[in-house]
């Protein structure tokens, strides 16, 4: 069953290794993700997001633009097994040359410091979706957050508070009519709520939530409501399921979950299946960017998901549209 996962964080994880003196190849290394696991996998394209921690960063757009040189080294170190996708023909033709396929992307819209000039600059050097928040307020707009509250005395138990209030600046406005413009994918996940709602008003064609599942499953704010699931697959979008613990389930005795079990996977796409159609449903597992012990192991594993969605009532159709070709009818629309 072959693969199409729309997030992951290697190349970040890669980019410390290798300026701690470390020699970690996308080749072959300790990570979730490398070529010869996605082989294994049988993965036909994984996008590749320059994650950027506004925290730990004084200078975003330089970082982005150094994380970008690690993942163009690395790929094209390896081209014989994977091509940079910047178009659907790249796709097409990746395939037939027997390579699988990596799609940059951008994890944090502060990368672009409120310049479109940027953001059409890391459109030229390949990114092809970007979110438009992580977990910090920048010039676009507002991140959902996680609220910690005392439990049981001294315990901490996380509570969802999703902001409604606070939309997207006139900066991210201008933004996603630039990237719907230009053909850079719009990606929610991490936006919160008033934002998300805003896209669907100041764009037109569709987005995805790269790594979301349901709320209505697991509270976790990063998490879509059913009602933006109905829009998002009404607009054609869609969601990646997240592999990430807490969001996968709620907290189990005052504290989050730390196992990622593919029932529950399944789950969350039985309920994006009942609200909005197997059609918005893809993969963003957020591999190398999540510390859950996740049964599949590695990307190695993913066929136990389609087994387990097999076990649980999908079709070989319906399991074929959730891998791949969900997310590759939007990279087709838009790319």
């Amino acid at each position: 069953m072959k693969v199409v996962d729309m997030h992951c964080d290697t190349i970040a994880e890669l980019y410390y290794n290798h300026r701690h003196g470390g020699d970690a190849s996308i080749l072959e290394n300790k990570l979730h993700i490398d070529l010869k696991k996605m082989q294994k996998g049988d993965y036909l394209l994984q996008n590749f997001a320059l994650f950027t921690h506004l925290s730990r960063v004084d200078k975003p757009f330089e970082y982005a633009m150094k994380l970008a040189d690690t993942f163009y080294t690395e790929m094209e170190a390896h081209s014989g097994l994977i091509g940079i996708v910047k178009s659907w023909q790249d796709i097409e033709d990746n395939k037939r040359a027997g390579r699988m396929s990596a799609m940059l992307t951008l994890e944090e819209g502060a990368v672009c410091q409120g310049e479109l000039a940027y953001l059409r600059d890391f459109y030229r050097i390949g990114v092809r979706m970007m979110t438009l928040t992580w977990n910090f307020q920048n010039e676009l707009g507002f991140p959902n957050q996680m609220e910690y509250v005392e439990k049981n005395g001294a315990d901490r138990a996380p509570r969802c508070i999703p902001d409604t209030v606070n939309g997207l600046t006139e900066t991210g406005i201008e933004f996603v009519r630039e990237m719907e413009r230009i053909g850079l994918i719009i990606d929610v996940s991490h936006l919160n709520d008033a934002g998300i709602w805003d896209v669907f008003q100041y764009t037109k064609k569709p987005f995805v939530a790269s790594h979301s599942n349901a709320r209505a499953l697991a509270s976790h704010p990063r998490n879509l409501t059913d009602e933006m699931i109905r829009a998002l697959a009404e607009r054609g979008g869609v969601a990646g399921i997240n592999f990430c613990a807490a969001f996968l389930r709620n907290e189990e005795n005052g504290k989050e979950p730390i196992h990622s079990y593919c029932r529950d996977m399944a789950a969350h796409m039985k309920h994006m299946k009942k609200i909005g159609g197997i059609g918005c449903i893809g993969l963003g597992s957020d591999f190398d960017g999540i510390e859950s012990i996740v049964e599949l192991g590695d990307c190695s594993g993913m066929q136990m998901l389609a087994d387990e969605m097999a076990y649980q009532g999908f079709t070989t159709g319906e399991i074929e549209a959730v891998f791949h070709e969900n997310v590759l009818r939007v990279y087709r629309e838009l790319l």
